[in-house]
């Protein structure tokens, strides 16, 4: 009997995982992806949705076709009930067993970090695509009525980069339309310095940064955690208020509640601690990728930060999984092996016109190199990258770099 594989979630991970156990094995496994959203979501593209430079349907594409072309099962629903020890899944529309389990269920916000940031009209984040659909429309209003704008990343937070997109995609908005004097931009983050990004920081990083910032009139606050929003104010929990007339703040990511709910299978934030196979610790049909699998960070901070699980590390985790998972199938042990901080750091961060290239060995330290270059070639590059991409992850493939 053919080996059954079921994926959990049809994003970054989830889509890289079910084509390729697909494409691994040569259709010889039955491989059935199961997820609440119908559609892809290029999740880098949000920073540009708030001020109309794209729409929902320019970074999204339906999920049915893609899996379709390929002979994977695509069951649009929601996952109630994990039981790995019977193998079998809950979902809203059945249940489906499995011989391996792919968990690529992404995050939620955790915006409880932060009292009163889920109640207040001027703050944003644009971590989901309804949230940076909502941030525009904040937008549209703050330009009515311009004033002091806040962008930060609270404690706890992994997701840096979008942050620093944002901030300077928000400084050239502000400057187009003319009204950089009367709407004052902060930039507030729990990273110890400019440029730590949840990694570490990269050499040169910091004094880049501050360039860029003093270049665009940018206000910096780090090393601090926020402690209430409140209508037109953020209070740090060093005492100092920052009044805004618009927010977008990025808050720490946790995992789903169904992970979360399994014994021994997540940890206290609802992610799944995995050996560098992304097996689970604990159950090794069970795989996790993406934002879904725990990070194991090599330091600590003041003020709490956290490792940003971006794109291009979920598609080496999903590879390696999926690798893996054919690799069993086929009667072998396990073949790829990639811990998360050994996989290269390879980021474009956009700034608008401008933007930097981020460029390192390794993830995580200790790193045997690692560079920033600054230029409009790199925001030419995220611009092409985008087309790039959704062209592969549309057609399914998954192969392609």
């Amino acid at each position: 009997m053919r080996k059954k594989v079921l994926v959990l979630g049809g994003n970054f991970g989830g889509l890289n995982a079910a084509l390729g156990v697909q494409h691994e094995v040569e259709g010889d496994v039955e491989v059935t992806v199961v997820s609440a959203a119908d559609r892809f979501l290029f999740n880098p593209s949000l920073i540009w949705l708030p001020f109309g430079k794209r729409r929902a349907a320019d970074i999204t594409f339906p999920l049915a076709p893609t899996f379709g072309m390929h002979g994977v099962e695509f069951v649009h629903a929601a996952a109630t009930v994990i039981d790995p020890r019977a193998r079998v899944v809950h979902t809203t529309k059945g249940v489906h067993s499995y011989d391996y389990l792919v968990i690529a269920t992404g995050y939620r916000n955790t915006f409880d970090v932060l009292p009163g940031f889920d109640s207040v009209d001027e703050a944003h984040t644009i971590t989901t695509l309804e949230d940076a659909v909502k941030a525009g429309e904040g937008w549209r209003r703050f330009l009515d009525d311009p004033g002091p704008v806040v962008i930060g990343a609270t404690q706890g937070a992994g997701c840096f980069g979008a942050a620093y997109e944002f901030l300077f995609n928000t400084a050239y908005q502000l400057k187009k339309a003319g009204l950089r004097r009367r709407a004052p931009l902060t930039y507030v983050t729990a990273e110890p310095f400019l440029g730590h990004f949840g990694i570490g920081g990269l050499p040169g990083g910091e004094k880049l940064l501050k360039m860029f910032c003093k270049k665009e009139g940018i206000q910096t606050v780090t090393g601090v955690a926020m402690e209430e929003l409140a209508p037109g104010k953020l209070r740090l929990a060093d005492g100092r208020d920052l009044h805004y007339a618009y927010a977008m703040i990025v808050p720490p990511f946790t995992g789903q509640d169904v992970v979360a709910a399994v014994p021994d299978l997540a940890d206290d934030k609802g992610f799944v601690p995995v050996h560098d196979t992304y097996q689970s610790l604990a159950y090794p049909d069970v795989y996790a990728v993406g934002v879904a699998a725990a990070v194991q960070v090599p330091w600590t901070t003041a003020i709490p930060v956290g490792v940003p699980k971006t794109g291009f590390p979920t598609e080496v985790q999903a590879r390696v999984a999926a690798a893996n998972i054919a690799a069993r199938i086929r009667g072998e042990e396990p073949v790829a092996h990639k811990e998360f901080g050994a996989i290269p750091a390879i980021c474009v961060m956009d700034a608008g016109n401008n933007g930097v290239m981020i460029l390192a060995d390794r993830m995580l330290p200790p790193r045997k190199f690692g560079v920033m270059i600054p230029g409009p070639q790199a925001h030419a590059a995220k611009l092409m990258f985008e087309k790039y991409f959704l062209w592969k992850s549309r057609h399914g493939y998954v192969r392609l770099p």
